[in-house]
């Protein structure tokens, strides 16, 4: 299946950590077949997409994988092409993403998940307006179906399947489980990730998936929301101190914590600082090498940031929009503090690190090793 690589503009990348803490609160407001594993592509270090295929015969577009929203749509780059298998459902949608939006009409058409693996009927958007999608054509989204309610119009109380659902239905799948691989990536834009439609790929993690039920505090449980017990940095340092309601989001880049959260956080590192201009944090080059890990205990398991996750290596900076010689890490504030429902946002740096698993027949989220987990940090 063809992967394009596409190039995301800097002044994009820019803004990442306002886009990240603005997707954050639009979140917080919403009140037979086998597996068929994918490539996913980390796109400029801030997003995974995989191609889909629209259509008969197939338009492949590059969409982000985002868990944290459930519409699928296209147009954002590459226009919708019409086949024979495209219907128009006679509904608008409208969709807001935090910083991003996307409006147009809605169909129903033939998709093309994996090579054999084809859903039809599914229905899609095209994007005849929208903002902040440059380098990408649209999303696949596979959040709870929930997150459709009130993107149509005018059937506003109508729920549109995920194409997760429909996989289901037409038996493409037995299970609606989804695997998502990704890691760390070694060039502007590399094809490292994966993504298992229907179940697991043991060969992509390491020892034993810890699943933790999805969370019944919301709005966190609107999403993939899933509680951690508790975190620290180090061995000496309280992050978060009791059981909070957070999502796992691979539409999110950073790890957000809620703002009293996270500057337990950073004061614990020697001259760390907000860098206002981009909303990240810097770390003094004589603290980098004394970083000591952060650690999430999820369902009686730790699970560790080394200093290789919390850093932004220095060579990207410039992909990212970033000072050249200034350090920046990729934890950072949520912009409201803890106590309202959703206290935390694990983004797909963290997922660089983790296998995670999205099990909707058990309503669970699942974390395992990978040979990515630890690693050196070198800037």
């Amino acid at each position: 299946m063809p992967l394009t690589k596409l190039a995301s503009p800097s002044s994009y990348l820019a803004g990442l950590p306002d886009a990240d803490r603005a997707r954050a609160a639009f979140l917080k407001n919403f009140a037979s077949g086998g597996p068929a594993t994918v490539p996913a592509s980390n796109l400029a270090y801030v997003q995974y997409t995989t191609s889909v295929g629209v259509g008969s015969p197939p338009t492949y577009y590059n969409l982000v994988v985002d868990t944290g929203s459930s519409n699928t749509f296209v147009g954002t780059g590459m226009k919708y092409v019409q086949t024979s298998t495209s219907i128009f459902t006679g509904e608008d949608v409208n969709v807001t993403y935090g910083t991003g939006y996307f409006s147009g009409l809605e169909y129903l058409d033939q998709v093309t998940l994996a090579p054999g693996f084809v859903i039809t009927n599914q229905s899609i958007g095209d994007a005849l307006s929208y903002a902040d999608f440059e380098g990408v054509d649209g999303i696949v989204g596979v959040g709870p179906v929930i997150l459709t309610e009130g993107t149509l119009s005018p059937s506003t109380n109508e729920l549109i399947p995920t194409v997760m659902n429909n996989a289901l239905s037409q038996g493409l799948i037995t299970e609606e489980v989804l695997g998502v691989s990704f890691a760390p990536a070694t060039s502007y834009n590399d094809t490292n990730g994966a993504l298992t439609y229907g179940g697991i790929d043991s060969s992509l993690y390491t020892g034993e998936i810890t699943y933790t039920p999805v969370t019944t505090t919301y709005p966190a449980g609107y999403y993939w929301g899933i509680n951690i017990t508790d975190a620290t940095y180090g061995s000496a340092v309280t992050v978060i101190p009791t059981s909070t309601a957070g999502i796992v989001d691979t539409g999110t880049t950073l790890v957000l914590l809620a703002d009293d959260f996270f500057k337990s956080y950073m004061r614990a590192i020697p001259g760390a600082k907000i860098d206002r201009s981009t909303g990240l944090m810097t770390v003094p080059a004589t603290s980098v090498s004394k970083i000591q890990t952060l650690n999430f205990t999820i369902d009686g398991t730790i699970f560790s940031m080394d200093a290789a996750a919390q850093l932004i290596p220095v060579d990207q900076n410039t992909a990212w929009g970033l000072s050249k010689n200034k350090q920046y890490g990729v934890v950072s504030y949520l912009g409201t503090n803890s106590g309202e429902g959703l206290d935390f946002i694990i983004g797909q740096k963290f997922m660089e690190k983790y296998y995670a698993v999205f099990d909707r027949d058990s309503n669970r989220v699942g974390l395992a090793y990978t040979e990515h987990t630890f690693a050196t940090y070198t800037p």
